[in-house]
């Protein structure tokens, strides 16, 4: 009869058997999983809180906040095409195209975006078709830019903005 040797400690625990392994796998997927559908909860609570339209208020007396994202008066008139051109008027490059996201979900039609080299501190809203109403709406949309009525028929066009530096763009929504 043979002797059998004794095992020897080493002190290095013994490799892990398949069934471990495997169990630790689906572990760690479930845990994947659970972030990605918290993440996936919260972005679309985050989207259903921008996209909501806020509670009106609670008598005529009542005062509103200075977030202006759905006061009516902000947005273009219902049943009406507002045609617009959006012009950064700053070193700050993309403001123009962050002033269009912003115009467009206010129900405004932004036709043309461009940029000048006369800068500005403050927007300017010009009315160019004999519709001061609808720039001032805008104005309003923009945060009280200041509003001008300068005609042109020559442009087809209803209303020009110049974005100005003192302008800052709302944030800009996730979408996961």
């Amino acid at each position: 009869m043979g002797v059998m040797p004794l095992p020897v400690d080493t002190g290095e625990p013994p490799p892990p058997t398949r069934r471990a392994v495997v169990a630790r796998r689906v572990a760690l997927g479930a845990v994947v999983l659970a972030l990605l559908a918290g993440g996936a909860w919260a972005g679309g609570r985050a989207y259903r809180a921008r996209h909501t339209p806020a509670a009106t208020p609670a008598g005529p007396g009542a005062a509103r906040g200075p977030d202006t994202t759905n006061d009516s008066l902000a947005r273009a008139p219902a049943g009406v095409r507002v045609k617009v051109q959006v012009v950064n008027a700053t070193r700050v490059r993309g403001l123009a195209r962050r002033a269009t996201q912003a115009l467009r979900d206010r129900g405004y039609d932004v036709v043309e975006v461009g940029t000048t080299a006369q800068l500005r501190d403050t927007s300017l809203v010009l009315d160019r078709s004999g519709h001061p109403e609808w720039a001032r709406r805008m104005g309003r949309a923009l945060g009280g830019a200041h509003v001008e009525s300068r005609p042109d028929s020559s442009l087809y066009l209803d209303l020009t903005v110049l974005v100005g530096s003192a302008w800052r763009p709302p944030a800009e929504p996730f979408y996961p």
